[in-house]
């Protein structure tokens, strides 16, 4: 794919989700929506489905945030065949570098139950390379896949953010995910229990 057809992709659906704001809203106040949310859009980054070709990179990145330390509970990224098979494959994708291929982030949802019930509810996890933070995206990942699972009729997306991951917090809260609950000593990581945030993002298209 193309750099500038990647990005068209993200500004068209940061479009559609002005579209809707305007449509819920009455109002053209969507506009505004739009313009801030294009202003996040890094021209030289492309959004593309994950593959296989992407796995060292992708391990590598999961692996970076594993070991800040507020990422997860877990302390060691698993091969690949295990992390695929755990991920739904329409709905995770990487951030690539349009000058050199180099994964700079990646987005992927899992499904949290096989009851059918929930059958329109996924977790999610996004993870950005430490040196190409502060672009915007970690935003463009998470509008694609809002957007990609929309598209399936999945309802809610939700995930378990650590208190101390503020930055996270911030980046999911500025594209619709709110705050549920806490989980308090959900479990011990590196000797030391701790709390877990619920959030979640309900889908007003669904």
């Amino acid at each position: 794919m193309r750099c500038g057809r990647g990005v068209n992709t993200i500004r068209g659906i940061m479009d559609n989700i002005a579209l809707r704001f305007r449509r819920r809203s009455g109002t053209a106040a969507g506009h505004g929506v739009a313009g801030n949310l294009r202003a996040m859009v890094d021209d030289a980054v492309r959004i593309e489905p994950m593959t296989a070709e992407h796995r060292q990179q992708v391990l590598a990145i999961y692996q970076a945030g594993i070991d800040e330390g507020d990422a997860t509970f877990e302390t060691a990224a698993p091969g690949w065949s295990v992390f695929s098979a755990a991920r739904l494959p329409e709905h995770r994708f990487v951030a690539v570098d349009c000058a050199n291929g180099a994964v700079l982030g990646w987005i992927a949802a899992s499904p949290v139950s096989s009851r059918c019930v929930y059958e329109g509810v996924v977790e999610h996890s996004v993870y950005v390379h430490p040196g190409a933070r502060g672009r915007g995206i970690g935003r463009q990942l998470l509008t694609t896949l809002i957007s990609s699972t929309e598209a399936a009729g999945i309802w809610t997306i939700q995930s378990g953010i650590f208190p101390e991951n503020v930055a996270s917090l911030a980046l999911h809260e500025a594209v619709g995910f709110r705050v549920v609950g806490t989980r308090e000593r959900l479990g011990k990581h590196l000797g030391r229990w701790r709390d877990v945030l619920l959030i979640e993002r309900r889908s007003a298209a669904i």
